[in-house]
């Protein structure tokens, strides 16, 4: 299992026990208004806008919760400040790189946010660049077995386009941003529902840390997270097995 997934399989243990749903549908109406705004208010159409949707339904988010933040996005609805999404660079402790995926309506909130968590925690903000490097842009896909066939996903996946697919107690498929819609449609038509799909920021270096040193980088990610316009952050840690075992009773 990638450091990625095990990052998941964590947060979706620790939301089990998190009451927090009204932030969860704050967050998820932000991704549906930026990505009406930038691909229009047809979910058919625009493939952005049809995935956040998607999410939405799965956490049960009201119909009506939906439809007004499509509205907010395309800009209909005016009685709304407008939404950006953007992604800073940043470093938490020990040098580890992170890249913190935002949707604000005042960015000058979000960064003073975000930069204060970082500062009492030994980290900082980066300039453009200086962090990205240290990346690359993926289409990612997750999910359990649950009886599929291996050899089949595996042959789905590559004919699709994904550059890796690693079939072990849970499937992964990475492939190009490119090939994110050809993927989904392929897993689709195969009846496979992915418990993730996404594209995220996968580290071209994954960092080790001692099991305290990642228990105290994973703690910083977990505020930056809890953050109100933060949507996701990624970073090159890597996860041993003492350090998920750490996590995941902390």
């Amino acid at each position: 299992m990638s450091g990625h997934s095990k990052w998941s399989t964590i947060k979706r243990k620790k939301a089990a026990n998190d009451a927090r749903r009204g932030a969860v549908f704050t967050r998820l109406a932000k991704e549906i208004a930026v990505a009406a705004r930038e691909g229009g208010g047809d979910p058919e159409v625009n493939f952005a806008l049809r995935l956040a949707v998607d999410r939405a339904k799965e956490a049960n988010m009201p119909k009506d919760n939906i439809e007004r933040s499509v509205r907010r996005g395309t800009g209909e609805d005016k009685s709304e400040a407008q939404f950006e999404q953007i992604t800073y660079e940043a470093y938490a402790p020990h040098g580890v790189a992170l890249m913190i995926e935002v949707i604000t309506d005042n960015r000058n909130r979000t960064v003073a946010d975000i930069r204060h968590l970082l500062t009492s925690s030994n980290g900082s903000m980066g300039e453009t660049g200086s962090v990205a490097w240290q990346f690359n842009r993926a289409a990612y896909f997750g999910f359990p077995p649950n009886g599929l066939s291996p050899e089949k996903v595996f042959e789905l996946a590559v004919e699709a386009g994904a550059d890796d697919v690693t079939l072990e107690d849970y499937i992964e498929i990475i492939g190009p941003v490119d090939a994110f819609k050809e993927i989904s449609d392929r897993l689709k038509g195969a009846g496979i529902k992915p418990e993730e799909a996404e594209l995220i920021w996968l580290p071209n270096t994954p960092m080790t840390l001692s099991g305290e040193e990642t228990v105290q980088v994973a703690r910083l990610i977990e505020r930056l997270e809890e953050l109100d316009d933060v949507r996701a952050v990624y970073s090159n840690l890597d996860l041993d097995e003492e350090a998920v075992e750490l996590l995941e009773t902390a």
